[in-house]
């Protein structure tokens, strides 16, 4: 079965991005873009393809999940498919359909949805964010990857939005990636650890 991976990047305190949506505080220092472009090449969006050097972005994915927070940003600046490579869909109740072919917003359950996907045949699929989303795919999460960066923003958009409730994850790798940023890579459920503990 398909798994369900939500890689993203965060703070030190837990936060994707600023009170206000934006999250370019993070910056992307070259030696943590290097590391990305070669194992995550994905995970950019297509319009950054030809500035990086990708030329074919394979890998695990052939799907991402957004939520409208996570979707708005490029409409605004006139970008209505901004993971084109992928299969993009956008769980929101008010938007309006997709002004491109190559994105669906779905108003339907997400957890119901998200389970019929993995159903399907095809790769794994990339939850993008944002936080509300993630908050109501969490117990659907099979993989949790967070590029943990550098920084302590006080408040903003959480990692995971939703009520109490502890879950544990194992940590199966961390790695250092330049720029003193750390990926940490968790899987669901408990078990014993398989770190790397890698650097570069």
């Amino acid at each position: 079965m398909r798994k369900l991976v939500y890689f993203v990047a965060s703070t030190i305190d837990g936060f994707i991005a600023a009170p206000d949506g934006s999250y370019d505080f993070f910056g992307l220092a070259p030696d943590t873009a290097r590391h990305l472009v070669t194992h995550w090449p994905q995970t950019f969006p297509s319009f950054t393809h030809e500035q990086l050097g990708i030329d074919s972005p394979q890998g695990r994915f052939d799907t991402v999940l957004m939520g409208r927070a996570t979707y708005e940003p490029a409409l605004k600046v006139g970008i209505t498919s901004p993971y084109a490579h992928l299969r993009q869909y956008v769980f929101s109740r008010s938007l309006a359909p997709a002004q491109d072919s190559g994105v669906e917003i779905v108003s339907a359950d997400p957890v119901a949805f998200v389970r019929d996907l993995k159903r399907q045949p095809g790769r794994d699929i990339w939850l993008c964010g944002g936080g509300q989303l993630a908050g109501q795919l969490f117990n659907e999460v099979d993989e949790l990857i967070v590029k943990v960066n550098p920084v302590v923003v006080g408040s903003g958009t959480p990692l995971v939005d939703r009520g109490f409730d502890p879950t544990r994850f194992s940590l199966r790798d961390a790695t250092a990636i330049g720029g003193d940023v750390v990926l940490l890579h968790y899987a669901a459920g408990q078990g014993e650890a398989q770190v790397g503990g890698t650097a570069g």
